[in-house]
């Protein structure tokens, strides 16, 4: 593990056993920061200290003695620090306040922006620089909204503990959908001149793995984490030099990375005979069986098609009808693709979304209407917002030849 990789795991463990034991997200925050930058310097030169996450713990405590000291408020935050001493290194709580931390991040109290935003910057050690650029906002906007995250939490009056019985499976709910919008907007950006954004989908499974260690036995947490890795798996293959798209179908399935696969296979493998299965174990497998294909010709669309009728039954949601709607396709032909399709007309989330657009295209053109797919291909390259999948949809539409 290199430097940069044990510093972001160890960081939201010492914010949590700050937080835990000051309260004052944003003085603990800025205390952490200020000792990841210590260790960032420090380490790499003269080695990693035998008790790493003791280390910038004191660190930590340190700067945040010497914020506290320079406020208005000195005297009485001094006496509140006389009282509870800093946790000597050595003896540094055993325990990981990460799910903690995760679940504060994604208080039900902030709007999904702000949770994935807060949970980039307290969780994932991202700064709030590389979280701008991830999502195409100056910095001082982004600065601002993790601001306004922290004080709506502190206004919300919530605690550093775990969530209530009653409350954890919804709270929980909230952190893998935070997650999970992470992976996605890496995956496929949904603004700007790159199709992937490593860094996000990296940190989306590097956190998932913490949950999926903090909480094993959670059949939603292991498909989250298989859904992941499966997906991620075909990333090498999903765009040329030029970075132009390469449909699933077209990917050369060599460049596929097996042990990710193999890895996301015995996971879904292993969790879902245990319970009744979720929307992320069921896409999981969803997954699992387009990449046990060697070839598209073999991929088992009447399994996929039984999978997303599961998964419509347990969890509908739009954008798995149009995947739905395509697996429809090539099991039993266009048509029945687009009749399935025709049911997201009424939808006003889909109404001017661009992949509303282009699945219908593609099923046009299976159908063997290439004028309404070519007008429909245009449509949906003028709506999307990335610039890939404009070039990609424009080009699929200037290659239609109109009789």
């Amino acid at each position: 593990m290199t430097v940069e990789e044990e510093l972001r795991t160890l960081a939201p463990q010492v914010l949590g056993i700050l937080i835990r034991r000051y309260g004052q997200f944003d003085a603990c925050e800025d205390a952490v920061q200020e000792a990841l930058l210590a260790a960032a310097l420090q380490w790499p030169s003269e080695g990693v200290p035998a008790n790493p996450r003791g280390w910038l713990i004191t660190v930590a405590v340190r700067r945040l003695t010497d914020q506290f000291r320079s406020d208005d408020a000195r005297r009485r935050r001094e006496q509140t620090l006389a009282t509870l001493e800093p946790p000597p290194a050595q003896d540094a709580p055993a325990h990981d306040d990460t799910l903690t931390l995760l679940f504060l991040c994604c208080h039900p109290a902030l709007s999904p922006a702000s949770q994935l935003a807060l949970t980039l910057r307290a969780v994932g050690g991202l700064t709030t620089a590389e979280i701008a650029s991830a999502f195409f906002v100056p910095e001082a906007t982004m600065a601002q909204r993790i601001s306004r995250a922290k004080a709506k939490i502190k206004s919300a009056g919530a605690r550093f503990a775990p969530p209530p019985p009653d409350e954890r499976e919804q709270r929980l709910e909230v952190v893998l959908q935070v997650l999970y919008l992470m992976f996605n907007e890496g995956y496929t950006a949904s603004s700007g001149a790159d199709l992937h954004r490593g860094d996000l989908t990296a940190e989306a499974i590097r956190l998932t793995r913490e949950v999926h260690r903090l909480l094993p036995d959670d059949g939603e947490v292991a498909g989250l984490l298989a859904l992941m890795l499966l997906t991620d798996a075909r990333r090498p293959a999903r765009a040329r030099p030029d970075g132009a798209i390469v449909p699933l179908a077209d990917q050369d399935r060599t460049l596929w990375l097996r042990p990710m696969i193999d890895e996301g296979t015995e996971l879904i493998t292993r969790t879902l005979p245990k319970a009744p299965p979720g929307p992320y174990q069921l896409q999981a497998a969803i997954a699992a069986v387009h990449d046990e294909a060697a070839t598209a010709g073999e991929t088992d669309w009447p399994q996929i098609v039984a999978l997303y009728q599961l998964l419509a039954r347990v969890a509908p949601n739009p954008m798995a009808t149009l995947s739905h709607a395509v697996a429809l396709a090539m099991a039993k032909g266009p048509s029945a693709g687009l009749r399935l399709l025709a049911t997201l007309d009424a939808d006003d989330r889909m109404a001017s979304h661009h992949r509303l657009a282009a699945v219908r295209a593609h099923l046009l053109e299976m159908s063997g209407s290439p004028a309404e797919a070519r007008e429909w291909y245009s449509l949906a390259a003028k709506r999307a917002t990335s610039l890939p999948e404009q070039r990609y949809l424009q080009q699929k539409a200037d290659a239609i030849q109109v009789p």
